[in-house]
């Protein structure tokens, strides 16, 4: 089991197709939340792609570092439902930061705010509704 990490113009296509199914799989079906998932986002020339690989090549973690206006934005955090409290997703959120310098910024689904707080990072505005889903938005704090 291992952490990788890839630019946009890096990653396989294999491997993009993968985390857009846990993406889907997470997002959509689980969450049932209907939404277009891939934005364009995740081709962009500054974005990092970090994700959980385990000892047989499947991929059950998965978050992407993007530019946003208020410095980088964490998104997409997911984790498999069989790969959950496992600390793959705080693993890759501390990898991902440790190549982050400035501003750090994300959206936390609002029922995960505790976690994230756990992690570094403070709440920076009032809740909202994104696709039916309360979000708060973060910031880390250093």
């Amino acid at each position: 089991m291992s952490i990788r990490r890839a630019a946009a113009g890096e990653i396989e296509l294999a491997t993009l197709y993968a985390i857009l199914r846990l993406r889907a799989q997470v997002f959509v079906v689980e969450q049932a939340c209907a939404f277009l998932d891939p934005d364009g986002g995740d081709l962009l020339p500054t974005t990092v792609h970090w994700w959980w690989e385990d000892g047989d090549g499947v991929i059950d973690a998965y978050l992407r570092v993007i530019d946003d206006e208020r410095g980088r934005r964490i998104a997409r955090v997911v984790t498999a439902e069989s790969a959950r409290r496992k600390g793959r997703a705080a693993a890759l959120i501390d990898a991902a930061i440790s190549e982050i310098h400035g501003p750090c910024v994300l959206d936390a689904q609002s029922h995960l705010v505790g976690w994230y707080e756990r992690i570094g990072f403070e709440v920076t505005g009032s809740e909202y509704i994104e696709d039916g889903i309360a979000h708060t938005p973060m910031r880390l704090v250093r």
